[in-house]
């Protein structure tokens, strides 16, 4: 048996127990290769920041025709035997390809779970993101321009002057009952410090719905003119209506961005289709022979569509109008998730931290603004009864009242003629022949 070499030390001549150290080698390197030259004690050692790293005791091949560890190939990595047959496929759900691996397309792909839609959808959006971009900023700009002069509008009176205001619409439209409840609810978000941002909600909710009419009534007018449009475009209505809202958001902010004009626009893909099927729905239950005897007086199609359809559809009009309102409100919490601002955003921050108050005024704010909207919408769908002309009733017909130039009274007649009308009246009752009695002819001698 080899003995332990032995060092002595320079300084002291003491004679030291430790083994000779030897240079950094690969313990692993086979039997073969040698014993190691030893190198002293005091020798001059390299710093240890250029000290090259020692190799990887991993990285040696394990098997016959593997690479060896100085070449740096990652065996974990490596490329599976050809002649190892299925077993050795890429694994789909590591992340590969499932049309790659199979060498494309296939047939068995639509029962095993493998076709690569969500990979097609990422390229699409990717193609349209770089070529309709530019397009898709554009639309921004009529929409940006609402919503600034909307905002503009409700946040530049004060709050009990916009709450008069209101209250005043929902007299002039709604009865004073319904004027009375609005003024109260809006007082109450006033009193809860909530003020500007329910504002603010309300100009996205009304831009929303300013839009919605805009494409939402031809849409309507279109389905309900012809059957073959109605067919081609129900699919889609039916995808926007039951498609998730949260869906909405990845494309919307990759082709608009962040902000209030993206939570617009995804509110109005959103709130869209009910408008659009109840406008359908109620030019197509107008009654026939109502068409046919305006047609008869000879009205055009465009007469026909303004005062005799469209007025008799106004009900289930208003209905979807209404549905598009509480659909917008719905959609303002979940666009706060990129960055709306309004009660949505108290609400997302509510949840964030915990607090259970912000959230709940907030939600509070959005149900007393869902109630008056609602409230109103349906008293507009109802038939008037009264007067015929909605400025004629209300604070408008009141004020054209005490605006209107007054008529002179017509004169009264003197009380010294009455006695002589009286005196004359009976001589000539007298005079007047009587019924069933020939007049005298002149010079008859009677």
């Amino acid at each position: 048996m080899n003995a332990t070499p032995m060092t002595t030390s320079a300084e002291t001549g003491a004679t030291s127990a430790l083994p000779a150290t030897a240079p950094d080698t690969n313990p692993w390197a086979s039997a073969g290769d040698g014993p190691a030259a030893a190198t002293p004690l005091d020798a001059p050692q390299a710093p240890p920041a250029t000290e090259p790293a020692a190799p990887d005791p991993w990285a040696a091949s394990t098997s016959a025709g593997g690479t060896d560890g100085s070449g740096g190939a990652d065996w974990l990595n490596a490329a599976p035997d050809p002649g190892a047959g299925a077993a050795a496929a890429p694994d789909a759900l590591a992340g590969a390809d499932p049309s790659q691996a199979a060498g494309g397309l296939h047939l068995s792909q639509f029962w095993d779970g493998s076709l690569p839609v969500e990979h097609w959808i990422n390229q699409g959006l990717t193609w349209a993101v770089e070529h309709f971009r530019p397009m898709f900023q554009g639309v921004r700009a009529p929409v940006d321009a609402t919503l600034a002069g909307v905002q503009s509008v409700l946040m530049g009176l004060p709050a009990l002057g916009m709450i008069a205001v209101i209250g005043l619409i929902a007299w002039q439209f709604a009865g004073r009952a319904l004027a009375l409840g609005t003024v109260v609810s809006l007082l109450l978000v006033a009193m809860l410090g909530i003020w500007p941002e329910a504002m603010v909600t309300l100009s996205l909710v009304l831009t929303s719905l300013a839009f919605c009419l805009v494409l939402g009534l031809p849409l309507g007018i279109l389905l309900a003119s012809s059957d073959r449009a109605q067919r081609l475009l129900r699919p889609a209505l039916d995808a926007m209506q039951t498609t998730p809202a949260f869906v909405y958001l990845v494309p919307v902010v990759m082709l608009f961005g962040i902000g209030n004009v993206p939570g617009v626009v995804v509110t109005i893909v959103f709130a869209l289709p009910p408008l659009v099927r109840l406008t359908n729905l109620g030019l197509r239950q107008v009654r026939p022979d109502l068409v046919e005897a305006a047609r008869a007086y000879g009205a055009s199609p465009l007469q026909l569509l303004w005062k005799v359809q469209l007025p008799l559809a106004l009900p289930s009009i208003m209905a979807g109008i209404n549905q598009a309102l509480m659909l917008s409100l719905s959609m303002v919490v979940i666009a706060s998730m990129i960055a709306v601002g309004g009660l949505g955003q108290m609400v997302l921050r509510g949840i964030g931290r915990l607090d259970m108050g912000l959230a709940a005024v907030g939600g509070l704010g959005i149900v007393l603004l869902a109630i008056t909207l609602d409230r109103l919408t349906q008293a507009l769908g109802q038939p008037r009864r009264g007067a015929r002309q909605w400025w004629r009733t209300g604070p408008a017909g009141l004020l054209a009242a005490l605006l209107a130039p007054r008529r002179p009274a017509a004169p009264a007649a003197s009380p010294a003629a009455s006695p002589a009308r009286e005196a004359a009246s009976p001589a000539q009752a007298g005079d007047a022949p009587h019924a069933g009695q020939r007049p005298a002819l002149a010079g008859s001698g009677r």
